[in-house]
């Protein structure tokens, strides 16, 4: 994916104190897109590589086995309420 850079830029109109230069700024930035884009990028998680979701397929295969052989050995009741540690 590639990012496309956008600069904003704002220049100073003679008397304009620096109070309205902020404003005008931050209304340019927010009309332009930019945050809404950078806060999505911020938490996207990129894709595990093919050994990685190896790996954890095997690790979910091989926890069902176990609560499998548990079950047949009595140590979990099937029939019980999945609960996650929680009371």
């Amino acid at each position: 994916m590639a990012i496309m850079t956008t600069n904003v830029e704002v220049t100073r109109n003679g008397t304009e104190n620096p109070l309205g230069l902020l404003r005008r700024f931050t209304k340019r930035v927010q009309g332009s897109g930019i945050l809404p884009r950078v806060r999505g990028i911020r938490y996207h998680e990129r894709t595990l590589s093919h050994y990685k979701r190896k790996m954890k397929t095997l690790e979910s295969i091989k926890r069902r086995e176990k609560v499998a052989e548990d079950i047949k050995l009595g140590k979990i009741n099937p029939d019980a309420p999945r609960t996650r540690g929680r009371r």
